[in-house]
């Protein structure tokens, strides 16, 4: 048996095993533990398709050599050879989705997330693109059908957010939106410029990953609960009620704000989850870090200045420094068609895992 197929072989097991566990009716009664196995009865189930197809594909290969050693018909050794050609190129094509399959998945990977955006260098221009960067990410986060809600927004005076927050809810949420973290720069002709001249500005994204409490265990008297009224849209409600919550945890001076909700007690939850995730990104960027000096990652590992994406309107052109990727179709892109840019990244990332030698 081939070493990829053994492990194949010891997942299948595993899916099995899990299988048997979601219909008892211990496990069933115990919420938590149930909803986790479901998941993994999922996650495996390709697994153990791709475990069947390759097992038959590498019985077929048997079973066409012996065809061709043994086999007198001159003809018939003809028909197998050439189904042996097409088995071995489907084989080894196989082994390599098989290979990235088994890459470890960071276990960050699952978890929904919390994007901010910034405007930084540029002033009015910087906040107008900060806003184009969110319309970019709502219009991918939709058509993945995922969900997502607008935590914070502060307004530029010409359009855009000076800052804006919101989370994302789904699948493996963020697996894929964890390499947008770092400065993207647009050059341009801005809005504000009666000259015609381009010029060149920048906004900042955080992506953090969704922290549970179990993750993070926050001591309640280390955080100071400010209220104050919203000065966001929403009408005049938010406006003349104390809606908005502001949480500073003392030990580390980490500011959150929440506003856009009409509660003040739904801004207080959001609050605690952005607290909570934004602390968690802390020790998330200390381990990366560390794994920086093992081998090159394509994750910001907390280093907001790190320059990572650059659109270019008079060129219609969207390069992403780190893998030095350049796309001359910048409109679908900013219009959030961002699959083209994640699936190079996702490559280049998993390339680098696989030069680890983690899959044999």
């Amino acid at each position: 048996m081939s070493n990829l197929l053994q492990k194949l072989q010891s997942i299948k097991e595993r899916w099995e095993e899990v299988s048997q566990l979601i219909v008892d009716p211990e496990i069933i009664s115990d919420m938590d533990r149930y909803v986790k196995l479901n998941k993994e009865y999922k996650d495996l189930e390709v697994f153990v398709q791709t475990h069947d197809e390759y097992k038959n594909v590498l019985d077929n290969i048997e079973s066409s050599r012996e065809i061709i050693s043994k086999e007198k018909d001159e003809e018939f050794r003809e028909m197998a050879k050439m189904e042996y050609d097409e088995l071995i190129e489907r084989r080894d094509a196989l082994e390599e989705e098989i290979k990235v399959m088994l890459i470890p998945k960071d276990p960050e990977d699952s978890k929904n997330v919390i994007v901010e955006i910034r405007g930084g260098t540029g002033g009015d221009e910087a906040a107008i693109f900060a806003g184009d960067l969110y319309n970019m990410y709502t219009r991918f986060i939709q058509n993945k059908g995922w969900k997502f809600e607008v935590l914070s927004m502060n307004e530029g005076t010409s359009g855009g957010f000076k800052e804006v927050s919101f989370s994302v809810s789904g699948d493996d949420i963020y697996g894929t939106l964890k390499y947008e973290s770092g400065v993207h720069r647009v050059q341009r002709v801005p809005q504000t410029e009666t000259q015609g001249r381009v010029h060149t500005s920048a906004a900042t994204v955080a992506v953090l990953p969704e922290a549970d409490e179990v993750d993070i265990n926050l001591n309640m008297s280390d955080i100071k609960k400010d209220t104050f009224r919203s000065s966001g849209a929403g009408g005049q409600h938010v406006n003349k009620t104390e809606s908005a919550v502001r949480l500073t945890h003392l030990p580390t001076n980490t500011v959150v704000e929440c506003q856009e909700g009409r509660s003040q007690i739904k801004n207080y939850a959001q609050a605690l989850t952005v607290l909570r995730s934004r602390l968690y990104e802390k020790e998330l960027a200390i381990k990366n870090a560390e794994r920086a000096e093992q081998r090159r990652t394509l994750v910001s590992s907390g280093d907001r200045s790190a320059k990572i994406r650059t659109y270019n309107y008079p060129q219609g052109r969207v390069t992403d420094h780190r893998i030095n990727l350049t796309l001359y179709n910048l409109d679908a892109i900013i219009n959030g068609a961002l699959d083209e840019v994640n699936d190079a990244l996702k490559m280049a990332e998993n390339t680098e895992k696989m030069k680890e030698g983690s899959i044999d």
